[in-house]
């Protein structure tokens, strides 16, 4: 089982997209190398899995593992926030930012 599991919603190839997956990539293979998993969904193709998820914009990133859940909207170009955010700074802390806590 890997210890953290994302899934990012996107609207196709467009710009901001495509920076979210490779900033979101690029983030996690250096700070989680061989412990995450991260599923793309296109809201697009999946509109039904938006839904499910309640997105409603995208790029939308959710942290499903480990707890607290957490949900990140933008392409993620604000690294710091996002690395705060979802608890990756080393003191699990968080910061003010476009990030909210889910812990439904």
């Amino acid at each position: 089982m890997t210890e953290y599991s994302f899934e990012l919603y996107v609207a196709g190839d467009a710009p901001h997209s495509l920076t979210a997956v490779r900033t979101l990539t690029d983030l996690c293979e250096r700070r989680l190398p061989g412990r995450y998993e991260l599923r793309v969904i296109d809201v697009l193709v999946d509109p039904e899995a938006a839904e499910r998820a309640k997105i409603l914009a995208t790029p939308t990133l959710l942290k499903l593992r480990p707890s607290p859940h957490v949900r990140v909207v933008g392409d993620l170009s604000l690294s710091a926030n996002v690395v705060a955010g979802l608890g990756l700074d080393g003191d699990g802390g968080g910061s003010t930012g476009p990030q909210e806590r889910d812990d439904a």
